[in-house]
């Protein structure tokens, strides 16, 4: 079957020194759960089996035990072309997520030449009560809807999720810190009038101020900002 020859691949690819050095970046994954195959093997990988017939059964075999079978799924799906097949597949694979590289490796191509289905979707995604689900919703906004497509109603849809999980809460700090490197000016608002939770209103700071996108005028404006209460 496809499952195991997958997984024979990805023991035969495995590099030792690797795994212990991705169990240290994976708290949320089992360590017995994680072979140690590089990133640059996967996507090959991904490519030769996106064109198998029978990699759909592999797709359906869900949930997969190894991380690596995780990561090598979002990476064959993000090499759909047919935009509806593609987010077929995401919302079937979305519930299985169980840590932040498989979520935030997760980006098809086809998602960028479909913004208002795709818009309807991460809006849907944002209220899941599945922690990468939700991080993946925020993610979409952050990638695909901080430019030409920006809308000051986007950033009230992330501001208005309620989370005490980690990875979201950090997404929700890498959205507004992105945001305030492209829409400087309607983003500001968010931290002046304190909207965000401190936790996220100081981190969001953090990573702006890390940024080469942000000025040092501005830097120096939004050190004043952060937060003791």
């Amino acid at each position: 079957m496809i499952q195991q020859e997958i997984r024979q691949r990805l023991f035969d690819l495995r590099d030792e020194e690797y795994r212990r050095f991705q169990s240290a970046l994976l708290p949320t994954v089992r360590q017995d759960c994680i072979i140690g195959v590089r990133t640059p093997a996967l996507r090959k990988l991904a490519k030769e089996f996106f064109l198998r017939e029978d990699t759909g059964t592999f797709l359906h075999s869900l949930p997969h035990r190894f991380f690596e079978e995780n990561q090598l799924h979002s990476f064959i799906i993000s090499l759909y072309r047919d935009f509806g097949e593609c987010l077929t597949a995401t919302e079937a694979f979305l519930p299985c997520v169980d840590n932040w590289a498989v979520c935030d490796q997760l980006s098809p191509a086809v998602f960028a030449k479909h913004k208002a289905p795709l818009l309807s979707a991460a809006e849907n995604w944002l209220g899941s009560s599945h922690t990468y689900t939700v991080r993946f919703g925020i993610k979409i906004l952050m990638q695909y809807f901080l430019d030409a497509d920006f809308s000051v109603s986007y950033p009230e849809k992330v501001c208005a999720v309620r989370s005490e999980d980690y990875y979201v809460r950090m997404m929700t700090a890498w959205y507004f810190a992105t945001a305030l490197s492209k829409q400087y000016d309607s983003i500001l608002p968010y931290f002046t009038h304190h909207r965000l939770a401190r936790w996220t209103h100081n981190k969001a700071i953090q990573k702006a101020v890390e940024s080469r996108r942000i000025t040092p005028a501005q830097k120096t404006f939004l050190r004043t900002l952060r937060r003791k209460t």
